[in-house]
């Protein structure tokens, strides 16, 4: 092997986060103090010092005892739970995280402590694929990282055999492909005698593929912030003579003067008239990546906190299930039969456990029995349905529009980061009813003015419930209750919609029917209206349909029945055919009251 030193470069440096993962007997220790001393970056003298002590005390001098003294001279007595060190070689300056438990590293990780952009394995070539290596692949995978390198170390005790690297190269990587886990690249290497890790080894002729170092250059910088799509998180709207300002924080791309946002989940759109500074002599055109700040718009939409602000050619993802890896600390333990809150970037919404895939002991990466909950320091793989939908990303494509917390009482029990996006029954409606609100032609007459005008938010009503149960007779009651008190109303019965808008509709294309109804319910509901519907034609599962294409509109399900029985899931309100009409009207107007439609 040629001795050739590595000199590191300090102009116009990159700075880049890799984790470093492997067995404690593979070899990592002394892979990362070959790495730190043929790079140069140990302090001056510490070589010469790590070596003079081996000697006094006879034990034989190793590179991982470099690493130790390195670790403790960037710490300088500071308790931290994933241990960081930094090297710098080429182009770049690389963070290297190491992790002192596994539990540890997940709950960085997952709260947003560490973000690591690739990832190095190390494995034993004279033990092979340990239980192990299997764990740290798993590991990874769980946290998204993609961006991985396998590091085969110990070549000098298999006889720098290419038959050994090749056997545990194929069944490593076949395992990882389980997890949909590619690796960049196996190295083959001896840490302890430099081999491949900073120069090539001419004792392994046979690879012809780069060193560890030139591996970690291969590997490509995460997007940065500003260069990223738009995400802007709304903290809150604020009122400033005629104006409202809507404050946050760039988490993600460029926010300009001219863009043409639109606010997820609500899917309302509006172009950015000014951002605003104080004490200064001219406005700014632009705010980055990292900048708090504020805005205006050319016209008055009413959004609230929660909404992600984006640019329409890079939306995030809108969804009421998803599918995460989560962390949970909590004291009692995580069931599917409770609800919780979840907080993810600005917004907060009820969630509940669809359901859990698998659960693994976070301090030894173990897969544990089947369980129905989830207990403090378990990871587990999981399906979330939040109770509205909200704007989000995967976590690998956006950490902070990806990354969730979970709340239970005041505190923070759990945290996660979503992996997938899940499809459900409403997907397909919802969809389209994102690309009308983002294709809308607006009218000058804005909804601000009309419920300021008429005295309450749009809703929609909606009754179900069997035959003879009385739905239409208490919906047209609160139709003439609430108009008589001012409100704006309509009765809206899906049977209407077959005379016309409907009369091509047949009964086997049953779902294009309610479709047709949502919009025209929808309609309705951008004119500032109070929409009350009752028909026997649509089931429960067709008012879900309904939801979601009126959505961000509040709905209100009331059911009607005959006797105290079963109540459809999400229902209101609930009233028996025998109840008082008035009373049961009073209910629903205070129910229309709490809800916010009536002001």
């Amino acid at each position: 092997m040629t001795n050739t030193s590595v000199l590191p470069s300090t102009n116009d440096q990159q700075h880049f986060t890799v984790v470093f993962v492997g067995h404690v007997d593979h070899g990592k220790s002394t892979l990362l103090g070959r790495i730190y001393a043929d790079t140069n970056s140990l302090p001056v003298g510490q070589l010469e010092k790590v070596r003079a002590i081996c000697e006094q005390q006879g034990k034989t001098f190793e590179y991982a005892f470099l690493f130790d003294a390195f670790l403790e001279e960037q710490e300088q007595g500071i308790t931290i739970d994933t241990a960081r060190t930094f090297f710098s070689w080429g182009n770049r300056q690389y963070i290297i995280i190491d992790a002192p438990g596994h539990k540890e590293f997940l709950k960085n990780m997952i709260s947003g402590a560490a973000r690591a952009e690739a990832a190095v394995l190390i494995i034993d070539a004279a033990e092979g694929v340990a239980e192990q290596s299997k764990r740290h692949g798993y590991l990874l995978s769980l946290l998204g990282i993609r961006q991985i390198a396998v590091v085969i170390n110990k070549m000098d005790l298999v006889g720098y055999d290419h038959h050994v690297f090749d056997a545990i190269a194929a069944e490593y990587s076949s395992f990882l492909k389980e997890l949909n886990v590619v690796p960049r690249q196996f190295i083959p290497a001896s840490a302890r005698n430099g081999d491949n890790v900073a120069v090539r080894s001419e004792a392994m002729p046979w690879y012809d593929g780069p060193t560890v170092l030139e591996t970690l250059g291969m590997f490509e910088k995460l997007p940065a912030g500003e260069s990223m799509p738009l995400r802007f998180p709304v903290q809150d709207i604020y009122k400033f003579d005629a104006r409202r300002i809507i404050a946050g924080r760039v988490a993600a791309g460029m926010l300009k003067v001219g863009d043409s946002l639109v606010f997820s989940p609500s899917n309302k759109t509006a172009v950015v008239k000014t951002i605003e500074a104080f004490n200064v002599p001219h406005l700014p055109l632009s705010a980055g990546a990292g900048k708090s700040t504020g805005f205006t718009l050319d016209e008055q939409i009413f959004i609230e906190r929660g909404e992600v602000a984006s640019l329409k050619e890079s939306l995030p993802e809108v969804t009421d299930l998803f599918r995460a890896n989560l962390f949970w600390m909590g004291k009692n333990p995580m069931t599917p039969n409770r609800r919780y809150l979840l907080r993810l970037a600005t917004r907060e919404v009820e969630m509940e456990l669809a359901e859990i895939h698998r659960i693994i002991d976070a301090g030894s990466l173990d897969p544990m029995v089947a369980k129905e909950q989830i207990d403090r320091n378990d990871v587990a793989e999981v399906t979330i349905r939040t109770k509205k939908p909200l704007a989000l990303d995967r976590f690998c494509d956006c950490d902070i529009t990806g990354r969730f917390v979970i709340v239970d009482g005041y505190d923070v029990w759990g945290g996660g980061i979503v992996t997938q996006v899940l499809d459900n029954e409403q997907e397909t409606f919802r969809r389209e009813a994102r690309q009308r609100d983002i294709a809308w032609r607006r009218g000058e007459v804005q909804l601000g003015e009309r419920v300021q005008r008429n005295g309450h938010n749009p809703g929609i009503i909606l009754f179900t419930g069997e035959s003879g149960t009385g739905k239409a007779r208490l919906a047209r009651h609160l139709e003439r209750r609430l108009f008589d008190s001012g409100r704006q109303v309509y009765l809206l019965d899906g049977k209407n919609l077959l005379l016309g808008l409907g009369s091509d509709v047949t009964e086997q294309d049953k779902e294009e029917m309610v479709r047709r109804f949502g919009e025209v319910a929808q309609i309705l509901l951008r004119a500032g209206q109070i929409v009350v519907s009752t028909t026997n034609t649509f089931a429960q599962a067709d008012h879900r349909i309904i939801s979601t294409l009126v959505y961000p509109h509040q709905v209100i399900s009331v059911h009607m029945s005959f006797t105290k029985g079963e109540v459809p899931e999400k229902t209101d309100l609930h009233f028996l055919e025998s109840d008082d009409l008035k009373k049961a009207a009073k209910q629903i107007v205070e129910k229309m009251e709490e809800m916010g439609v009536l002001l």
